[in-house]
């Protein structure tokens, strides 16, 4: 196996970088050349650094995970393990072509298991077919992505009823009037709906664009509420608001919206 690996590691939380890092430290033989806060800077310390291995968020800023992965050209690409908040279901289409996934919060032990296998593949004669297959991977769903957007665009109301949704090999239907606030996954969003969550493959700004604003209203870059599930607003001393919904869930309201949801909640904040 491999003796030392450059690594670089890509994450917008800087709690998570910060443990990331004193993991990496317990392990030998591993030389931290990077780290790094969103998708274009990700992007350029892999280009100028050329490490073998990448720890890479998928939800980054400015360039999500995916795009980072786009631009780097085949025969520069490292090995990538996903760091991700959501399951192995969610990303089982990566289970066979990135090197491996860690759901947060991970244990020494898994991260260990991880460094194990990079060694291995580097040490391969085969890890650069799989670096290729990787990036055959990120075309593809980039290509599978823009379909994904134009069949949603092409439904004939104006703004949609109900979601077609697929997962473990059922097909089922969520009505846009029962989903209480929408997050951004990646180029994935992520459906909340009573103790639900579902994955849909579109991006933020596609969905946003065909749900009827008289019921949602964007609060964040990465947050769209459904406008009758908000109960309350609390204010914070540094300007921002908390969205708290009737079930409990509490979500960041920034700045940039905040004009907006007063407008549409009738009040000034």
């Amino acid at each position: 196996m491999v003796d030392s690996m450059r690594v670089i590691l890509a994450d917008d939380e800087p709690l998570a970088r910060q443990r990331l890092r004193r993991l990496l430290g317990d392990e030998d033989g591993v030389e931290l050349v990077a780290e790094c806060e969103d998708g274009p800077g990700t992007l350029e310390a892999v280009l100028r650094l050329a490490p073998e291995l990448l720890f890479l968020d998928i939800q980054l800023p400015e360039l999500d995970g995916f795009g980072v992965l786009a631009g780097i050209p085949p025969d520069r690409m490292p090995l990538v393990i996903f760091v991700t908040a959501y399951d192995q279901h969610a990303l089982r289409a990566f289970e066979v072509r990135a090197l491996d996934y860690l759901v947060k919060p991970f244990d020494a032990e898994r991260l260990h298991g991880a460094l194990v296998r990079a060694r291995r593949e580097l040490a391969a004669s085969t890890s650069r077919a799989d670096q290729s297959r990787l990036s055959d991977l990120v075309r593809h769903l980039a290509t599978e992505q823009r379909e994904l957007e134009r069949t949603l665009l092409r439904s004939g109301d104006r703004f949609l009823q109900r979601v077609m949704l697929r997962t473990q090999g059922r097909v089922f239907f969520i009505r846009t009037a029962d989903i209480d606030w929408i997050e951004a996954a990646g180029n994935y969003v992520r459906l909340h709906s009573g103790k639900e969550a579902h994955l849909l493959r579109v991006t933020m700004n596609a969905l946003e664009h065909r749900l009827d604003p008289e019921h949602f209203l964007r609060i964040h870059r990465s947050t769209i509420v459904n406008i009758e599930r908000v109960r309350e607003l609390h204010p914070w001393p540094s300007g921002e608001y908390t969205v708290v919904l009737r079930d409990g869930n509490r979500l960041k309201l920034s700045r940039g919206f905040r004009e907006r949801l007063a407008e549409r909640m009738g009040s000034v904040l």
